[in-house]
């Protein structure tokens, strides 16, 4: 999947980096995306895409400052869940509960999602998007590259997050790690280079949203990363290895965020009561 260095890149593509990055720039998150506009950004020189998406990312974030995400919640810490699909009601019952994020990735692009998934339609992962949405919650959703995807694929998940009525709060750029035994064993591991291009590119459509990677690296504007020893079923760093990260590269840990902390608190309180 990891394109070649061949330079066939015209000075055309390397102008539109820079007058879509400015565009972000000057009027901030946009939903009016076209696939078109989107692939034109994601085919730009590795280069040219990493600068303007770190612009971007300087812009509207504390570039030093990176989210770190552990699986347990203790009192002062951001509570986000993943538990599949969504009815109105309870995603309702979930913020009455003070869930402050619900992740639910849509994994592909919509024409690449049956042939990875077959127990819910892409369209029923969308509408548990809207739920948790119009219930108030931020939204977390993103998705897995090295599938067995074509790069038409990764530019059209990126697209449909990008043209959502409201940009999710946080896009996870998740990279597969192939597992003996399942129908994806035979997958070639994905390339660090394949990562930066995606989140370098999430990061100029939708320029708010926390980029949160895994399996990938700082060099891109990623503004989030699970420091958790295991991930699911797959190895990850461990804690102190991040933190040995984080000190070479001057990064700092954000502070947790609570949307209308005060009144989710207290209404969770006299509910339990």
């Amino acid at each position: 999947m990891l394109r070649s260095c061949s330079c066939y890149y015209s000075s055309s593509a390397v102008s539109a980096a820079a007058t879509e990055a400015e565009r972000t720039l000057r009027e901030g998150p946009r939903n009016d995306w076209t696939r078109h506009q989107i692939d034109f950004i994601y085919h730009y020189p590795l280069l040219d895409l990493l600068f303007h998406g770190a612009q971007v990312h300087r812009h509207g974030h504390n570039f030093r400052e990176v989210q770190q995400c552990t699986i347990p919640a203790d009192m002062g810490m951001e509570v986000c869940c993943t538990l599949g699909m969504l009815e109105k009601q309870q995603a309702l019952e979930l913020k009455k509960a003070g869930l402050t994020a619900y992740n639910h990735n849509l994994d592909t692009s919509k024409e690449y999602y049956p042939n990875i998934i077959t127990t819910r339609t892409y369209d029923e992962r969308l509408e548990t998007l809207q739920h948790v949405r119009e219930a108030g919650i931020n939204v977390c959703s993103g998705g897995i590259i090295g599938l067995g995807e074509a790069e038409e694929d990764r530019v059209g998940l990126l697209h449909t997050l990008a043209t959502l009525p409201t940009h999710p709060e946080s896009v996870p750029i998740n990279a597969l790690v192939a597992v003996e035994g399942t129908p994806l064993q035979d997958q070639k591991p994905v390339e660090i280079w394949e990562m930066i291009w995606m989140i370098a590119t999430a990061r100029i459509v939708m320029p708010t949203s926390m980029d949160s990677c895994q399996l990938g690296e700082f060099v891109s504007p990623c503004l989030s990363r699970h420091c958790v020893s295991l991930l699911l079923t797959t190895p990850n760093n461990d804690y102190d290895a991040d933190q040995d990260m984080f000190k070479i590269l001057g990064l700092i840990p954000k502070p947790p965020s609570f949307p209308e902390e005060e009144a989710t608190c207290d209404e969770a309180v006299s509910t339990s009561g």
